[in-house]
């Protein structure tokens, strides 16, 4: 019991050290749903790990109807945990939260499919991800983290990193600024559908001026590289000598 106490404590700290709103420890108390949530899974978890399943998944459902932040019972919840307008912030079955985490509302710790086991992210320790963010998968974020607004997050981050985007990328590492020499780096894998069709359509596309120019005796208008490839050419240059981008 006093263990309880001393992390509510802890808790309400955080709230005072991460919002410059919060004015009183009884409005805190009273009015942080995020607060509320967290301390609802403190039992829906430990009615989890004493495989009492049924009690665990009605608790943490009554207080997904309370504050509208959906917190599965097997999920790992570190200390000073700060969720901040909480609304609609979802953290699945094996997501493992670190200590001093912030999460903004519409935060999702997912999965991606239907696979068992460790299927959900973790986060590590001092880590802030900005609202809307998705972290989705077995994936690693490391300490002192930093996940844009609206960013999706598909695979590990390093420490002391920066994501942004979508899918996400990292912009800082150590305070560094990290260059994206190549496109490619970001893995979109809409952009590299839309690459491999423009390589494709350019390659008929010569073909087709091949063999009508063949059999009217003529020169080709249109250039004919002797190599089309995804890797360094962009769907600007493969476009350039037929539409305008």
């Amino acid at each position: 019991m006093m263990s309880f106490f001393h992390s509510v404590r802890e808790d309400v700290a955080a709230v005072f050290e991460s919002d410059p709103a919060a004015r009183s420890y009884f409005e805190v108390l009273l009015l942080y749903p995020g607060l509320h949530a967290l301390w609802a899974h403190h039992l829906s978890h430990w009615l989890w790990i004493h495989h009492m399943r049924f009690l665990a998944r009605l608790n943490s459902q009554f207080s997904r109807l309370l504050t509208g932040i959906e917190i599965h019972p097997g999920a790992e919840i570190g200390r000073r945990v700060f969720i901040d307008h909480g609304m609609g912030t979802v953290i699945g079955e094996t997501a493992i939260v670190g200590n001093d985490v912030t999460l903004y509302q519409g935060v999702t710790l997912g999965g991606t499919g239907k696979e068992k086991g460790k299927r959900h992210p973790t986060v590590g320790n001092n880590v802030s991800i900005g609202s809307g963010a998705k972290l989705l998968g077995n994936i690693t974020i490391g300490d002192n983290c930093r996940v844009g607004a609206g960013s999706v997050v598909l695979r590990n981050v390093p420490a002391n990193s920066t994501i942004v985007g979508v899918p996400g990328h990292i912009v800082l590492r150590d305070g560094k600024r990290v260059i994206i020499t190549d496109p490619k780096d970001i893995r979109d894998p809409l952009s590299d559908i839309i690459i491999k069709l423009a390589t494709e359509l350019h390659e008929l596309r010569e073909k087709f001026q091949q063999h009508t120019h063949a059999a009217l005796g003529t020169e080709p208008s249109l250039p004919i590289r002797e190599e089309t490839s995804t890797r360094n050419i962009s769907p600007q240059e493969l476009f350039q000598d037929d539409y305008q981008i």
